[in-house]
């Protein structure tokens, strides 16, 4: 009270009165808001305080600039990202398969391909989870009646499809002869095929070779045949399809395999009908359902755009998955766009926390302040979000040249790019200037007396109660979040791990400083044993500023342990899955088909070979199961295994626990991993409910449980019992256990017994990749995988060294006085590198702690294994990490060096 009491008396009259004044205005001011008076502020009165903000915020621009020029590459690269996320979501939303099959066609019907699951989750209204099938979902033959008889309707056609491959392996599509009015075929040369020994060529496959009258070698079931050239067609629709063999329409109904069902319909309207009236008309008469037995899929009249869905069935299913990881990322970068700009603003208004105050004290008032500052941050982020408005659209241009591809394009309406563009300016622009204003806003709030000690006071050297408290808060919610994920399996421990990790990186920014002092009592005392006069030098630098210690290496930590996670998940759960099948694998050889597949016959004309003591042939495809995670519905396809019995157990050893996988054959059977059992809570002799690919609901019997789920999936079906279900019946490898054989040459007598089967037909070494249940790794995943580590990855390394630069900057002053008391360049050079070193390392050594919890998490939950990064993975990360790191303190120490490092300052 003595002091307070000595200070007010110390101050001049004029000064007490502009204090009473500003309180009065102040406490006036907050009257008026609270009572909704009319009373305000003389016009002349605010006008002046507006010009001394204005005043103030050029000033500071001007004196700031090096400053400023760090922050606006930061938040202009964090709007440049954002809006490429826009451009790219923006782009799959509107994506649609392109039109090429059909063409020819007015309208398609086909089954829908989506599937639905409705539950009530706890204290909510019911909710509906949908997915998209895996395999194409087929109408009843007695639908194509029906749409020929409807009004408009000029011809229906069944379409059905097989794949073919030539003698020579080339693969192609086998369709019926009336379908190629579909996609406006026209004969060239010849004529149509009239019986099962005749078909008509794509003219893409005819170059070069048979014409019509000669002999070509196919194979579409069983062994090859020998078909008889009638006609070469020819279409003016281009594409990249692959190629068509047309049959007669029964040969392609017995290839096809399911005489009572049909791929789709194709539609030709009568001239004159415009597509909204055949949709109509076609639709009033279709039934509620497709008819198939066993399926509940409804039926759908495709126009326009709309007729490229029935013919890539899964590509909306990509998309929507794309979708949700692009969503999932996307929160991430929002995330991380946001500590980025919040964490370069704070630096660059820190560095001025000596001159706001000064300027407080010396009378201007909170008003003033916080204006000027919001006027700079204002200005700043304007020109940020041009630049990154600007950069958004070749950034998502790149992006979505990644994930686009044949089966689904991305494209890119007039109005996305200007959108997108507008996305990232705007939400960066709206987001800087509040973020600027409450960085400032413990120095504004400051009394005029109080502003004066703080000008010339040290940085505080912890962090405030509810910083503190709330890191705490975080960090406990990170582990609990890694906890929870042991605990979940499929996308709820994903969702798990990855709010673990986000949770534990603000964490760690907001308890940075009192992590400083950790990480300087551990590598304090090296540092000053190794670099000398340096190392104290740097020790005691890092020591007098926490604060900017832990600015500093946030966004280090930040890149580590996001791609870290990131670039371990998928070696994780590969890892452990190629060990998984590996060790159930017993074949010694494996036979593959190329694109086509095998028939079911190769693998029973393999096992009577010379030499084969087992044969196993493997069909692939994904079943749909619901459930509920937290209480939500949820559908999730899985892919699944068709083996036959016979045999299996020569060439496939799934560690059965219970039950027998002899009893693993007809259609009413299912082998089920350990896990999804305890999970379903079923064992041998329950059922369980499924949806197979096409959507036909099945509640097949449990036969057996067994533990090598990763590796072979959850489910093991019994061959038949998917054959019928399947967008096409071929296996895509068989597997071959070899015995004694009298001294024959196994894979020559394999080679031998598959020779019917055509070209394109090998046999090599088995390995655990033939049958591990994950699939190779698409186009599209590498695309998610090169948009989420490499893009994101670079976006916060441009943070580290713009963070690290705006810190070199704002240390001039720091580095003149140095000079003035002695210090040599070479010695204020090496702190510099020492301090980087430290920085690095300690930023390296965290985000790698931060990291591991969720991805700990993350593979005892789905992996049962500690999670794996391969080492040359890491090391590119600490190389960029530091890369990043000298390029943000030695550049601009260097670039400073004609005032500080290169002669004596002053």
């Amino acid at each position: 009270m003595k002091r307070r009491t000595g200070t007010a008396a110390q101050e001049s009259p004029e000064t007490r009165n502009r204090h009473t004044g500003t309180a009065a205005q102040e406490s006036s001011g907050v009257r008026n808001r609270r009572t909704g008076a009319a009373a305000r502020e003389p016009l002349g009165v605010r006008q002046g305080s507006r010009r001394a903000s204005a005043f103030l915020a050029r000033r500071s621009l001007a004196t700031h600039r090096r400053a400023w020029a760090a922050v606006i590459v930061a938040t202009g690269a964090a709007a440049a990202l954002i809006g490429a996320f826009a451009f790219v979501v923006g782009s799959l939303l509107v994506a649609a398969p392109p039109v090429q099959r059909y063409a020819g066609a007015d309208a398609v019907v086909a089954a829908d391909q989506k599937v639905s699951y409705t539950a009530k989750p706890w204290g909510s209204e019911p909710q509906t989870a949908t997915a998209y099938l895996p395999e194409r979902a087929r109408l009843d033959r007695s639908v194509l009646a029906a749409v020929a008889g409807a009004d408009g309707v000029a011809k229906a056609v069944a379409d059905d499809s097989v794949p073919v491959s030539t003698g020579d392996g080339r693969p192609a599509v086998g369709r019926s002869w009336p379908s190629a009015v579909l996609t406006r075929y026209e004969l060239a040369e010849g004529r149509a095929p009239r019986d099962a020994s005749e078909v008509v060529l794509d003219g893409s496959l005819a170059a070069g070779g048979p014409a019509p009258g000669e002999r070509v070698v196919l194979r579409a079931d069983g062994t090859a045949r020998t078909y008889t050239v009638s006609g070469i067609a020819r279409t003016g629709h281009g594409g990249d399809a692959p190629p068509a063999v047309f049959f007669t329409e029964p040969r392609l109904t017995a290839l096809a395999g399911h005489p009572g069902r049909i791929d789709a319909i194709g539609v030709v309207a009568e001239p004159g009908v415009s597509p909204n009236a055949l949709r109509d008309a076609i639709g009033a008469v279709l039934p509620e359902r497709s008819g198939v037995p066993g399926s509940d899929r409804g039926v759908r009249v495709l126009t326009g755009t709309e007729r490229g869905e029935a013919e890539q069935v899964d590509a909306l299913g990509g998309r929507g998955d794309q979708l949700a990881l692009l969503g999932s990322i996307g929160g991430t970068v929002l995330m991380v766009a946001l500590l980025v700009i919040a964490s370069t603003l704070s630096q660059a208004i820190q560095q001025r926390s000596g001159e706001l105050a000064l300027l407080r004290a010396v009378g201007a008032s909170p008003r003033q302040l916080r204006s000027a500052i919001g006027r700079e941050a204002g200005r700043v982020s304007a020109v940020a979000a041009l630049l990154g408005g600007v950069g958004a659209v070749p950034l998502g241009l790149a992006m979505r040249s990644l994930l686009t591809t044949e089966t689904l394009p991305l494209p890119v309406p007039w109005w996305l790019p200007p959108a997108a563009a507008l996305t990232g300016g705007l939400l960066v622009a709206l987001l800087a200037r509040p973020v600027a204003m409450l960085a400032a806003r413990s120095i504004t709030r400051l009394r005029p007396a109080a502003a004066l000690g703080a000008a010339t006071a040290d940085e505080p050297s912890e962090p405030g109660r509810f910083r503190t408290v709330a890191g705490v808060v975080l960090a406990f919610a990170g582990i609990s979040s890694a906890g929870v994920a042991t605990t979940q399996s499929g996308q709820a421990a994903g969702a798990a791990a990855s709010g673990a990790a986000m949770s534990l990186v603000i964490a760690v920014a907001l308890l940075g400083p009192r992590i400083s002092r950790i990480a300087l009592g551990v590598l304090g005392r090296p540092i000053r044993r190794v670099g000398g006069v340096s190392g104290f030098l740097a020790e005691r630098a890092a020591s007098a500023h926490t604060r900017r210690l832990a600015t500093a290496f946030t966004p280090i930590v930040l890149v580590v342990a996001f791609v870290c996670v990131q670039l371990a998940s998928g070696p994780t759960m590969e890892r452990a899955s190629g060990h998984q099948a590996s060790a159930a694998l017993r074949a010694d050889l494996v036979a593959t088909g190329g694109g086509a597949g095998l028939p079911a016959g190769a693998a029973r004309a393999v096992r009577e070979a010379p030499g084969v003591a087992a044969a196993t042939g493997v069909l692939r495809s994904a079943v749909v199961l619901a459930d509920r995670q937290a209480g939500e519905p949820v559908l999730t396809r899985l892919p699944v295994l068709g083996v036959e019995a016979r045999g299996l157990s020569g060439t496939l050893d799934p560690d059965v626990t219970a039950g027998d996988l002899d009893r693993l054959t007809g259609r009413d059977a299912v082998a089920v991993g350990a896990d999804r059992a305890k999970s379903l809570d079923v064992g041998p002799g329950d059922r369980v409910a499924l949806r197979l690919g096409d959507g036909t609901r099945v509640e097949p019997r449990v036969v057996a449980v067994y533990e090598h789920e990763l590796g072979l999936g959850e489910f093991l079906f019994p061959r038949e019992a998917l054959a019928g279900h399947v967008s096409a019946a071929r296996d895509q490898v068989v597997l071959i256990r070899t015995g004694d054989g009298d001294g024959a040459d196994p894979a020559a007598s394999v080679r031998e017994a598959l020779a019917p089967y055509g070209g394109g037909v090998t046999v090599r070494a088995a390995t655990g990749d033939d049958v591990a249940i994950a699939p190779p790794v698409s186009d599209g995943d590498n695309a998610v995988i090169i948009i989420g580590v490499g893009v994101i990855g670079g976006f916060a390394l441009l943070a580290v060294v713009s963070t690290l630069a705006l810190i070199t900057i704002g240390r001039r002053g720091e580095f003149r006085l140095l000079r003035m008391v002695g210090t040599g360049r070479r010695q204020l050079r090496r702190m510099l590198v020492l301090e980087t070193g430290l920085v690095t390392f300690a930023g390296l050594v965290i985000g790698t702690a931060v990291a591991a919890v969720p991805l700990t998490a993350f593979a005892v939950s789905m992996a049962g294994t500690a999670p794996y990064l391969p080492p040359t993975h890491y090391g590119v990360i600490a190389g960029a990490v530091a890369l990043a790191a000298a390029a943000g303190t030695l550049i601009p120490g260097a670039a400073g060096g004609r005032f500080v490092l290169g002669r004596r300052a002053g």
